[in-house]
């Protein structure tokens, strides 16, 4: 599930970087973090040096909050009133993480954020939300509900983060997809392009899209949305000083909610082991 070689451990060491809701607009050049992705060499979705460096970024994560002194509100986190999950069942923890695919951060976060998913324990449910910020982050966020409704997500969720910051046959942000070309990029995957044209446009999708946008609007509270954003349990968004540092965060959430629940650690739970129990208040986070 591998899609990108931007130099992750550098990027952990650099302050996160975001995509805002900011009059998205076309754009014909690029710069910062855009450019790096732009002439990041392919690699397979395969690739097991992709696939090291994301696991090591999680397991350097995973031993910070295990040895982190309880996290601290507005510092760590920030709590979010009445916060409720998205999309998950009682008893199990969620981790949100609103993303954008036309956002070039969320693009080098994404391996790290795969290895994380695919590690998580059975009492963790991971959701995606797709930022729906107008112009075309709206045709994405309606791609995306249409992929999951086709079940087809597994396939093409990396897939498209190469097509639009790697390979470039989707413009992203760099211009003006139609939602005829996006609906193109699926037929790779099996997809009736029509059909899934008529996906995206669907009362179905808009409705989900519309959902998403008011619990990303609710899950912010007036603060300025951004992605990437992690939510724990829709009550705690992650702040950090950087992508190593928000990981961290989250792992400590995960130990402080599995307390709250009460039930035993998993035995295949990251780095929570070694976590120091937190107490109710310290363990809230955002």
């Amino acid at each position: 599930m591998t899609l990108l070689r931007p130099a992750l451990l550098l990027i952990g060491l650099l302050a996160l970087s975001a995509c805002k809701n900011e009059a998205p607009a076309p754009v014909t050049d690029s710069t910062g973090a855009a450019a790096q992705i732009q002439t990041s060499q392919k690699v397979s979705d395969a690739d097991p040096e992709q696939v090291a460096k994301a696991e090591a970024m999680l397991k350097a994560a995973e031993e910070a909050a295990a040895k982190a002194p309880p996290l601290v509100e507005g510092t760590d986190y920030v709590l979010v009133p009445n916060g409720q999950p998205f999309d998950t069942a009682p008893g199990k923890i969620e981790v949100v993480e609103f993303f954008g695919y036309v956002c070039p951060f969320c693009a080098m976060v994404q391996p790290t954020v795969a290895a994380m998913k695919s590690k998580l324990p059975p009492d963790v449910h991971f959701v995606y939300i797709p930022a729906a910020f107008g112009s075309m982050w709206d045709n994405y966020a309606k791609a995306f509900y249409a992929a999951e409704a086709a079940g087809i997500l597994d396939k093409t969720h990396d897939a498209m983060f190469r097509a639009i910051h790697l390979d470039h046959t989707l413009k992203g942000e760099r211009g003006m997809d139609k939602p005829e070309e996006i609906a193109a990029f699926y037929g790779n995957y099996g997809q009736d392009p029509n059909q899934f044209l008529s996906s995206m446009q669907s009362f179905a999708v808009a409705s989900k899209v519309n959902r998403a946008r008011q619990y990303m609007t609710d899950s912010f509270n007036g603060d300025q949305m951004s992605t990437p954003a992690f939510l724990v349990d829709g009550k705690y968004r992650v702040k950090g000083k950087n992508i190593d540092d928000m990981f961290r965060i989250i792992n400590q959430l995960i130990v402080a909610e599995r307390a709250k629940l009460g039930s035993a650690t998993p035995a295949a739970a990251p780095a929570t082991e070694a976590a120091p129990a937190a107490n109710d208040e310290a363990a809230a986070h955002e």
